[in-house]
């Protein structure tokens, strides 16, 4: 995968920051975005991030998640 990418969520993955629903657990299975960043440094140092692919899905929703949750859309 790289930045631009569509890509769709292929696992279950709860998350607690959907703008809809704050607070609350939501699964962002089956949601498709677009792939912002692939986090490989952080001021110049290389790092080694957990959840390394920064995906935008709607207009103030974002989430870092691993490639092993993620398919590419065709």
């Amino acid at each position: 995968m790289k930045v631009g990418d569509r890509v769709r969520v292929k696992n279950s993955v709860i998350v607690y920051h959907h703008p809809e629903h704050r607070g609350q657990p939501f699964d962002i299975k089956d949601q498709e975005g677009e792939v912002l960043a692939i986090v490989t440094e952080w001021q110049g140092r290389p790092v080694s991030a957990n959840f390394p692919f920064q995906v935008k899905f709607q207009q103030k929703f974002r989430a870092h998640l691993r490639d092993d949750e993620l398919e590419l859309v065709e």
